[in-house]
């Protein structure tokens, strides 16, 4: 790998692939009209959460800034066969993942192109364009990746500061107490509302925060990782969680009638709003920002996707490693692993249209804070043992307290978004976590027998395969 970002780069990268654009209107309809205005206080409890989570993975990267993250960390905290299903979880995250943001995106592109209302084949065949685009633009270089990242990040600030400003000034339809009041305006919060619509609500919102932990995935393309990516980290998640609570706030503020969405008869209320406040034709160069917003996310996934396939084949711990650990001569680009997660995500588009896409779609959020708790616990577990050794960029003597308030946060969110909510419907979509998670696992188990009962080959002769596995390695 070359070492071609920077500390800016990688912030750029993790904040393309949380995106504001994304992980606000992603879930903005459905958590509007199942807690009304009163949603708008778990981004604050999210964003708190995930910063105590971004600080305990930033110690862990600058211990080890090696490609592959969570998969690496926990490999080093808990041994092989912990790592292998940690990354092997996140992996299957990440890749469903960017194929529903490519899809979310391919909704927002439709409306540019004259298509408001897309079918669902419509809009896979859209996002399959995206998705090959995507693996062109990763597969060119960095350089490339980098120009469409600062893109994101123009995008974002003028979608979500600018349009969220000019909607707090010029188009607010209820006071700032509206945000104090659940669907029915006319009353307060009680125990039945938060122990209900806003939980649920909670959980949506906890699926929208996540990817500042991508930084970390391509620690070994980052200059002096040790220190630039923990503060990538750090900065990209508090940064976002703040725009976000800005935006949304904004777009809260300026629904004309909450009524019209908590029934369902607005089925986008931020294409409500944004048509309300600015009319039709001024709409779309909004949405081309979303279309912006999107893509930046989709190329952020699809990288971090590949260099964890990369980090798994490096190590020779997936069938086919010799081929997909194989490096773009002039790129030095992870080629083979970027076709894998494009050929998966091409697969979850032809059953866009079956229960099985809405299985795997919910699975994609449990999925991530599963994998989030396994370097959480067993770096927990290190620190209270004393075998935790810091790396250059620390927290001292708040270490082990910062640790133990990231594994209750990220247990909390786990259990919070993978609990069944949905009685009316087929058990097979209140219960798709446990679904799909067992499928991936006994799928993992199987590759993980047959790679234990075949003996290792001799590993090449040379150095080790990168100067960050030498650094700060225990005796």
């Amino acid at each position: 790998m070359k070492r071609e970002f920077s500390l800016w780069s990688a912030f750029a990268f993790a904040f393309a692939f949380i995106s504001p654009i994304v992980a606000m209107y992603g879930i903005y309809g459905l958590s509007l009209s199942t807690a009304g205005p009163g949603f708008w206080w778990t981004f604050l409890v999210v964003g708190v959460g995930q910063f105590f989570v971004a600080l305990a993975f930033a110690e862990f990267v600058s211990r080890w800034p090696l490609e592959g993250s969570i998969y690496q960390w926990t490999k080093k905290l808990a041994g092989e066969v912990a790592g292998w299903f940690a990354g092997w979880v996140y992996m299957w995250a990440l890749v469903i993942i960017m194929a529903t943001v490519a899809y979310g995106g391919a909704g927002f592109l439709s409306h540019l192109v004259g298509i408001p209302e897309p079918s669902a084949t419509q809009q896979s065949a859209i996002a399959l364009g995206i998705l090959l685009a995507g693996t062109i633009v990763n597969i060119l270089g960095r350089t490339f990746l980098k120009i469409l990242m600062v893109g994101s990040i123009i995008a974002e600030i003028v979608a979500s500061l600018g349009l969220s400003t000019y909607l707090l000034i010029f188009h607010r339809h209820h006071g700032f107490d509206a945000v104090l009041h659940g669907p029915d305006l006319s009353t307060g919060w009680s125990w039945a509302y938060m122990s209900g619509p806003f939980l649920a609500a909670l959980a949506f919102t906890s699926w929208s925060i996540l990817g500042f932990e991508s930084a970390g995935a391509i620690a070994e393309e980052v200059k002096d990782p040790q220190r630039n990516v923990p503060r990538a980290m750090i900065f990209a998640v508090g940064f976002i969680a703040l725009v976000i609570a800005y935006a949304s706030l904004a777009v809260a503020l300026a629904v004309p009638d909450f009524d019209v969405i908590t029934s369902g008869e607005v089925a986008d209320p931020v294409y409500y709003v944004l048509e309300g406040a600015l009319g039709s034709d001024a709409v779309k160069p909004i949405l081309f920002l979303f279309v912006i917003g999107f893509l930046a996310s989709f190329l952020a996934l699809q990288a971090t996707g590949s260099r964890v396939i990369w980090s798994y084949a490096r190590d020779r711990a997936l069938p086919g490693s010799k081929v997909l650990v194989r490096l773009s001569r002039s790129e030095a680009q992870p080629v083979p692993a970027i076709l894998v997660t494009t050929v998966i995500g091409a697969l979850v588009y032809l059953i866009s249209t079956t229960d099985v896409y809405s299985v795997l779609v919910t699975f994609t959020a449990g999925g991530y804070y599963l994998a989030f708790l396994f370097p959480l616990v067993t770096g927990l577990v290190s620190r209270l043992k004393g075998t935790w050794e810091p790396g250059p960029w620390n927290l001292g003597r708040f270490s082990t307290v910062v640790a133990a308030i990231a594994v209750l946060w990220a247990g909390f969110a786990f259990v919070n978004i993978v609990w069944p909510r949905q009685p009316a419907e087929p058990w097979y979509i209140n219960w798709a976590f446990f679904v799909a998670m067992g499928a991936i696992l006994a799928l993992g188990a199987a590759i993980q027998r047959t790679r234990l009962s075949t003996p290792p080959k001799d590993p090449p002769a040379g150095p080790p395969h990168t100067e960050a596995e030498q650094i700060r390695e225990p005796a």
